[in-house]
């Protein structure tokens, strides 16, 4: 009996020795929360990639400078998705199997957000995204299914199209619309049906109706057959790549009607394909405003401007700016880096105080809280209103 039990107490101590040093091995990691960054850093929008990493990049050196979260140093694992909806999903497989985050920021558009949700219910991880405005098929499904691991920090399409229809209604006295829209995306067809259901509503007329696909140049065929149409603002929804090229050429061609876009004209290339002297009359709803008179903004405005060259941040760069402190907000609540509790201190947010506004996430996972519509004149944001949710 005794040969068995010392063989036995041989395995044992084995086996504690190894569990020993798989704890010692882990030691590093017990200081640190490791945090997934799936964002669009080169291809069609890197833009908004870039800006909203470069935002989410800041607010973590601030945390990590002032003690981290709960004492632990968050440790970015940064990945481009190439803004290609495969790639995004590659990635988001990559960090959330290989890399064992906590939680997923982005990517920055909704098409390649939604691509990365069934990875993220599949192992139970969040992601949040502080730009994807898509409707349907974000944190609900188009049958009402609640995606429980899926958040976002923005308002939604909806919201911008009814926002942007009752400014050309109110603000710009517009009884007739032209919209002109991606139908290569659900973002621009989306934007458009909502727009287009307030303005009608309301007694409004959209005179004309005209769409494009991605990676289209030339719209001089759209813009001369409207040029004659009698009609009070043009509405665009869709991305600063083709958006700018439309505005510059309408504009070449004569026409000088206000021109309504949104959040996808958050860009400095907007000014670059447009020209600075032909947006004026410009008008796009935004997440953001630098204009008035607001404290937190102009601590934020200033300690970007400081950290990037003196460059003024855009509205990507305050969203994923408050996308960095709202994932540390949650954890820091959680207090765990385990992903259920965090996924469940995320539903649980009211009131966090970003530089964007005030965000309460409701019962379906979407941000409660405010738009702006800005005013450009000459390429420069000159005067915003602010737009609450109903």
């Amino acid at each position: 009996m005794k040969k068995p039990i010392s063989k036995m107490l041989a395995i044992i101590l084995i086996l504690s020795l190894l569990v020993g040093c798989g704890t010692e091995s882990n030691k590093g990691n017990e200081n640190e929360v490791k945090i997934g960054i799936n964002y669009e850093l080169s291809g069609g929008v890197s833009s908004y990639g870039q800006q909203s990493v470069d935002g989410i990049m800041m607010a973590f050196d601030e945390i990590n400078a002032n003690g981290g979260i709960n004492g632990k140093q968050i440790v970015p694992v940064k990945i481009d998705n190439k803004s290609e909806p495969g790639e995004a999903t590659s990635v988001a497989t990559r960090l959330m199997t290989q890399e064992n985050v906590a939680a997923c920021l982005g990517p920055a558009t909704s098409g390649n957000f939604m691509a990365t949700i069934p990875v993220a219910m599949q192992n139970k991880i969040p992601v949040i995204s502080s730009s994807a405005t898509a409707d349907d098929g974000v944190t609900v499904e188009k049958d009402g299914t609640l995606n429980e691991y899926v958040f976002r920090t923005c308002y939604t399409d909806a919201f911008q199209g009814v926002t942007l229809a009752n400014f050309a209604l109110n603000n710009l006295n517009a009884a007739k619309a032209v919209i002109i829209q991606d139908n290569s995306s659900d973002y621009g067809k989306g934007l458009g049906k909502n727009f287009t259901e307030t303005f009608e509503a309301a007694g409004g007329q959209i005179v004309a109706l005209e769409g494009y696909v991605k990676n289209d140049k030339d719209f001089n065929a759209i813009l001369t057959k409207i040029r004659n149409t009698d009609f009070d603002v043009i509405f665009i929804p869709g991305y600063y790549e083709e958006a700018g090229l439309i505005i510059k050429q309408a504009r070449d061609l004569g026409i000088n009607a206000p021109i309504l876009g949104a959040d996808g004209f958050g860009a400095p290339e907007l000014t670059e394909l447009a020209g600075a002297e032909n947006l004026t009359d410009v008008y796009f709803s935004n997440h953001y405003s630098s204009l008035g008179d607001n404290s937190k903004v102009e601590e934020f405005v200033e300690a970007f401007q400081a950290k990037y060259n003196g460059n003024e941040p855009s509205a990507f760069n305050a969203l994923g700016y408050d996308l960095g402190y709202f994932i540390a907000d949650a954890i820091e609540r959680a207090g765990s880096t385990d992903p259920v509790q965090i996924k469940d201190a995320l539903k649980a947010t009211v009131d966090f105080d970003g530089v964007t506004g005030k965000v309460t996430v409701g019962e379906d996972h979407n941000a409660l809280k405010s738009a702006f519509v800005v005013e450009l004149e000459n390429g420069i944001q000159v005067s915003s209103v602010q737009v609450d949710p109903q």
